[in-house]
């Protein structure tokens, strides 16, 4: 193995844990192959040879300092990171390494930030929570559009998905979420969650080309509501979700991803479209790209990356856009995301019936 370049995978064998797979080894990192089941990880291991397998359990701690015995920093891929979370964060202090996870719950990365900000902090060790297509990616897009300011009104952040194949990852993550908050839903106004049975609204959103306008379901609120306002002083944060991914999400029958390319992207696109409100002022800024659960992999390593060579911002538990230069680090995504400046075509005055 090559020294130094060892980072742990947890969930390994999960349909978002090969994607970071992949992608350590395309950057010269060796994965370790970690998991709760030994019988996936050896199925992983025939086909990557020559990579280590280590079985561990989250209610084992032993177990889990066995695992990451000499790696240099570890990436959490298996939800519901509800479960998983708070032990991988653990054993990562514990062997002093970096800890980075996929988790799109936003009440499992509320406690990452609520329990662990001051022991890691005081350890020295970088944490990044939600650093994937959801909770990351929107962070360092309104981090860029801020450009170096800390404040903003507003920030809503728009998915047009072209369609949604959830894994079982997915659908048994957005399960647990819903038992820990009644089954109710979720808004960031007011500078704070607010948890309500209301009917979700509805409207238009005027995404760019190559997506164009679409309905969008309102306030269905992602882990951006705890990236976003962790660093930034933003009383009001909305998410929304393309109508037709939204209803492809709670289809019981609705189809796991299928891969279409040699790198195991779905056919699945994305355009995630961003409005930042500061005073009188509204700034756009839409990133495109394929497949949500592959982007995350470039996403969660570049993370690494910059935390092993030193390219960080804070210590402690911090989101992508405080620990990371925000621009440079979505520039460092080209290969796999498209970044423009959408013309307004009247969305401010759109939203604010919504307000």
């Amino acid at each position: 193995m090559a020294a130094g370049r060892e980072v742990a995978v947890f969930g390994a064998y999960g349909h978002t844990g090969r994607f970071v797979v992949a992608e350590l080894g395309e950057r010269g990192y060796v994965p370790l192959l970690l998991g709760r089941d030994q019988d996936k990880l050896l199925a992983l291991a025939r086909t990557r040879p020559g990579l280590v397998t280590r079985q561990a359990s989250i209610d084992d701690p032993t177990s889990l300092d066995r695992a990451l015995r000499g790696a240099t920093a570890v990436i959490n891929c298996a939800g519901p990171f509800a479960s998983t979370a708070a032990a991988l964060v653990t054993a990562a202090l514990r062997a002093g390494i970096p800890y980075v996870d996929v988790a799109a719950e936003i009440e499992a990365n509320l406690d990452t930030f609520r329990h662990f900000a001051a022991p890691a902090h005081a350890a020295g060790v970088a944490v990044v929570p939600a650093m994937a297509f959801f909770g990351g990616l929107g962070d360092l897009l309104v981090t860029t559009i801020l450009d170096g300011a800390t404040a903003a009104d507003e920030v809503h952040i728009a998915y047009g998905l072209s369609n949604w194949q959830p894994t079982p990852g997915t659908r048994a993550a957005g399960a647990v979420s819903a038992r820990r908050r009644g089954h109710r839903r979720v808004r960031y106004t007011g500078g704070q969650l607010e948890y309500h049975d209301d009917a979700l609204p509805t409207l238009e959103w005027p995404f760019p080309a190559p997506l164009g306008p679409r309905p969008v379901i309102g306030e269905f609120t992602m882990a951006d509501v705890v990236t976003v306002p962790s660093h930034l002083a933003v009383p009001r944060v909305c998410t929304y979700m393309a109508a037709a991914a939204a209803a492809d999400l709670s289809a019981p029958d609705a189809p796991a991803p299928t891969a279409v390319d040699e790198r195991g992207r779905s056919a699945q696109t994305f355009l995630v479209d961003v409005l930042v409100r500061a005073g009188g002022t509204h700034r756009r800024l839409a990133a495109t790209g394929q497949d949500i659960y592959a982007i995350s992999a470039p996403l969660a390593v570049e993370a690494v990356d910059r935390i092993l060579t030193g390219r960080t911002r804070a210590v402690g538990v911090a989101s992508a856009g405080a620990m990371f230069d925000a621009p440079d680090f979505l520039s460092a995504l080209s290969p796999d995301l498209s970044l423009h400046v959408p013309l307004d075509a009247g969305l401010a005055s759109e939203l604010s019936h919504l307000r």
